[in-house]
């Protein structure tokens, strides 16, 4: 991933974390997990990765007064999640993918939800949920004609 954007220039210790962010990310489908940063932090390293469509940052809080910071590598995810899909339709067989958050799945679903050669669906519970995809031989055309066969 290229970066675009210049660093945040005012603070040093928020320049050298995104390095290390953008560094960590570089070739991962992994988010980076920030947490024990100030409200002031988090923000600043948001605002870096706002107008880049490759990264989404998003907080979650853990605790009363914690927080954790989530770098996610969505443009990396895409890019994996096409490659798995081409390889499952080359194949012929069922790609699994490894268990991932809702909104990572939700960023793959995302990412191949057009492509009607494809059957993408989640399996499992909790931290094991993840994707499998499959080529989908007959497409959704065929289901919709079907459907409208056992109509009549």
């Amino acid at each position: 991933m290229e970066r675009r954007r210049q660093h945040t220039g005012s603070n040093e210790k928020i320049d050298k974390m995104v390095r290390k962010v953008e560094d960590d990310l570089r070739d991962s489908i992994v988010p980076v997990s920030l947490t024990g940063l100030p409200a002031a932090d988090r923000r600043l390293i948001h605002q870096h990765f706002d107008h880049d469509d490759d990264i989404v940052t998003k907080t979650y809080k853990i605790s009363d007064e914690e927080y954790e910071l989530r770098v996610y590598p969505v443009g990396n995810l895409k890019r994996y999640a096409a490659r798995r899909a081409e390889e499952a339709v080359q194949k012929g067989q069922k790609v699994e993918l490894p268990p991932m958050s809702s909104y990572e799945r939700f960023v793959i679903h995302e990412a191949l939800k057009n492509n009607e050669t494809l059957k993408v669906e989640s399996f499992g519970e909790g931290a094991e949920r993840h994707i499998v995809i499959e080529a989908n031989l007959f497409g959704r055309g065929l289901k919709k004609i079907i459907k409208k066969i056992k109509l009549f």
